[in-house]
């Protein structure tokens, strides 16, 4: 028998891996993460920080244990430390920055949808996330209004009927693999139903900060869904990939998901060019494509993770001269009421 070149490939990235450890359930996995900055500063062997517990009262703590293996004890700069430690700069009213940055509530017609651009639409099936990124741009986004139970789909499938220039589908908001298959398998059979949807994107940290979700039954499901699937993980640094994480990548793969990251620009922890090159070519070994990098949105509570347009212009030049095209990803910006994301040139 002979085996077309790609599955043989796909075949070979699957057997060369080491076995998978015994894991346990991933929604136990959630439940023992760090809700508690003192635990996981403990874990660290780091010192307390009474601040950091008093700034994290407005947006809460939440790390998986299987993120925080990766984090280098004792370093409390650790690259993955410093996207998720409550900080006293968060506090800090910068001009610019605001509440709702992208001005996302203008385009949140009814609860689950967000439309802001043509052709797609974002559907929040949860508001809950695995990890809460200090520099996420909805942190104060108003998941209370957009929390969405079955009793919902029938509104957002409408909404979707309703305007048949959307094609493509975004699981997005909080994480969409924070659900479970059964409900992620009921929406995606009724989405189906929607001829002019032919593709599902799937927006999700999980495959970074807690690989152990990515099982083969969430290939199969993903598989047979009819739709063309792409997975868009969230990956900053190169330390956040691991043996874990390039085996789920490669279970999507061998299940046809394609596979784009999006990272976002961030001071002290991604802002140095050979740190960037380190992602691209991590990423792409696990048959990941960079995709986007994406300048700060300026959210209140991040302004400290903010580099100058100047020097992210800097950095894509040196990855061009380092790396192929292919591996270079956009940087791009989003702006209020634009049509799309918005492409910044590397000219000065």
């Amino acid at each position: 028998m002979i085996l077309h070149y790609d599955v043989f490939k796909m075949v070979l990235m699957i057997t060369r891996l080491p076995p998978p450890q015994q894991a346990e359930d991933w929604q136990q996995q959630l439940v023992d993460g760090f809700t508690d900055v003192s635990a996981l500063l403990t874990f660290l062997n780091l010192p307390e920080d009474a601040f950091a517990q008093q700034v994290e009262r407005s947006f809460p703590l939440r790390v998986p244990r299987a993120f925080a293996v990766r984090m280098c004890k004792g370093d409390r700069n650790d690259p993955l430390l410093r996207q998720v430690l409550p900080v006293g700069d968060e506090t800090n009213r910068v001009p610019g920055f605001s509440l709702d940055p992208l001005s996302e509530k203008q385009h949140n017609p009814q609860p689950g949808i967000l439309h802001k651009y043509q052709g797609r639409a974002l559907v929040t099936l949860t508001g809950v996330c695995a990890v809460h990124c200090r520099y996420c741009f909805r942190r104060h986004f108003p998941y209370a209004d957009n929390q969405v139970g079955r009793k919902h789909w029938p509104d957002i499938l409408a909404y979707l009927q309703a305007h048949p220039q959307i094609h493509e589908v975004i699981l997005s908001g909080g994480d969409p693999l924070m659900v479970q298959d059964a409900i992620l398998q009921a929406f995606i059979e009724q989405l189906k139903q929607l001829p002019q949807v032919t593709t599902l994107r799937i927006h999700s940290r999980l495959p970074i900060v807690l690989p152990d979700r990515v099982t083969p039954a969430l290939g199969r499901l993903l598989a047979d869904s009819g739709l063309r699937v792409v997975m868009v993980s969230h990956c900053n640094h190169p330390q956040e990939i691991d043996e874990s994480v390039a085996r789920a990548a490669h279970l999507l793969r061998a299940h046809q998901i394609h596979l784009l990251n999006q990272a976002v620009l961030l001071r002290g922890v991604n802002d140095e060019a050979q740190t960037l090159v380190q992602l691209s070519k991590r990423l792409w070994e696990i048959d990941t494509l960079p995709y986007y990098l994406h300048v700060l949105d300026q959210v209140h509570g991040a302004a400290h993770f903010a580099v100058c347009l100047s020097v992210a212009k800097q950095l894509l030049q040196t990855m061009l001269g380092q790396l192929p095209g292919y591996l270079v990803p956009k940087l791009v910006r989003e702006e209020a009421g634009a049509a799309s994301k918005i492409l910044i040139s590397l000219e000065q």
